[in-house]
């Protein structure tokens, strides 16, 4: 590098006159010289007369280059156009910035915006809910205040039915086993009463010891008599003619069955107790005798209540399902309501974020063009310029010693190369062998 220096510093010969200043005054042509040439030609003399004035000391040297900066520095101040120019591309960065602003608090206000119309969405969504589960609450209260054609307290209604069907059922169990045992399958005795003749209370073993058709006919025959209550609730449902026609038959048929296990009953028992006089049994002897229609009326009366208690039970839940529906219609809208909150959150916690990196971006670039404003506002130094009058003015300091210093030619290299490291120094710390073409300094000089 010292080498490469030292090829910059070609020594200029200068016509010297000598003076009471030891000056030396070139010939100069005004009209030949551009502005750049006179310039340089004026830090060549600076260079020549302050090591004139100084015997080209090298450390005196050092203080002048600091010196010779400071004079570039105002003279590059003083030269408005150029300074223009030079900031010509911070001004037009500035004013890029300017207008990305704009843009990014345009943005950030539809941000903001659209996080408030979620918040506030979210808060209507939360007000709906506690309104849904208020009316989740009072339906079983007040359901005709919500439009709900349902009975009032059907619940405690569907209840009491519910309980009072279980010993109904336990007994049309029980009175079908032992009246159809004792009507197909019971050899009657003599001693035994009318009651122990037709409820027997181990109809349901004995039917299963004799076989298993007795046993299956014994147990599934009181099922035949709860599906006929069943269908007086189905049929029921729907008042038409004809399921009137219907209910009316289905009445006919259980009668009628209910009869014939009373006609077989009672006519065992008649077997029993007849005589060489007595006729023969006939539904004629049957309707004069009481345990005929007891028989009947104990079951088919009580199937008929079986009936209409189910029924009654069956409307009774309809109503409570139309209550439980109304429930679970608003509780499905809880659930709905309360996913399309979480979803809400998701894009506000979106939204924050896009504010939150809008926000930096916002204050990064307005850091950016507070920059651009001090670079503007202050003086550009190019310094590889600098260098260029840096290396004029050495050069002058160096012709002096090289032409007026009377010392031994090693002696006389010696000065010059010390010169030449304090130009280098001096260069390093200006920045004018860095990259940077420019330098900036934000106060004016």
């Amino acid at each position: 590098m010292t080498t490469n220096i030292k090829n910059l510093f070609k020594l200029k010969s200068i016509p010297i006159e000598t003076t009471k200043e030891e000056s030396p005054q070139p010939e100069i042509d005004p009209n030949a010289e551009s502005p750049e040439e006179s310039r340089k030609r004026t830090y060549h003399e600076s260079g020549y007369r302050d090591s004139s004035r100084n015997n080209g000391n090298h450390t005196t040297l050092f203080i002048c280059l600091d010196a010779v900066y400071s004079k570039f520095q105002n003279e590059e101040k003083e030269m408005v156009e150029k300074q223009q120019k030079l900031k010509e591309s911070y001004v037009n960065e500035q004013k890029n910035r300017e207008t990305e602003i704009k843009a990014l608090t345009v943005s950030l206000e539809t941000k903001e915006e659209q996080l408030t119309n979620k918040n506030i969405e979210i808060e209507d969504h939360q007000n709906t809910i506690e309104s849904l589960k208020a009316e989740i609450n009072d339906l079983p209260r007040n359901p005709e205040k919500y439009n709900v054609k349902a009975t009032k307290g059907a619940s405690t209604k569907f209840w009491i039915g519910a309980i009072l069907l279980v010993p109904i059922s336990l007994y049309l169990l029980t009175f079908y086993i032992s009246t159809s045992y004792s009507a197909f399958f019971k050899s009657f005795d003599a001693k035994s009463t009318v009651i122990q003749s037709v409820l027997d209370a181990q109809a349901f073993s004995k039917a299963w010891n004799e076989g298993a058709i007795e046993g299956a006919f014994v147990t599934l025959i009181p099922s035949v008599f709860l599906g006929l209550g069943f269908l007086i609730h189905m049929f029921g449902e729907n008042k038409t003619r004809l399921n009137y026609i219907k209910l009316a038959l289905l009445f006919i048929v259980t009668f009628i069955f209910d009869a014939i296990l009373a006609y077989e009953i009672e006519s065992k028992l008649y077997e029993l107790n007849k005589t060489f006089e007595s006729p023969p049994f006939d539904l004629k002897i049957a309707f004069t005798k009481n345990q005929f229609w007891g028989i009947i009326f104990a079951g088919f009366i009580v199937y008929i209540i079986w009936g209409l208690v189910f029924d009654f039970v069956m409307k009774e839940h309809r109503e409570k399902d139309k209550i439980k529906n109304e429930q679970e219609i608003r509780q499905k809208n809880v659930l709905f309501l309360l996913e399309k909150i979480n979803a809400l959150k998701k894009e506000i916690e979106e939204i924050l974020a896009n504010i939150g990196t809008t926000k930096e971006l916002i204050i990064k670039t307005r850091g950016r063009i507070e920059e651009l404003q001090n670079i503007i506002d202050g003086v550009i130094i190019p310094t590889k310029d600098y260098k260029l009058y840096a290396s004029e003015y050495v050069q002058g300091w160096v012709t002096f010693i090289a032409e007026r210093i009377a010392v031994s030619k090693a002696e006389k290299q010696t000065m010059i190369d010390s010169c030449i490291d304090i130009y280098s120094t001096n260069l390093e710390e200006v920045g004018a062998n860095s990259d940077n073409q420019n330098l900036v300094y934000l106060s004016a000089l």
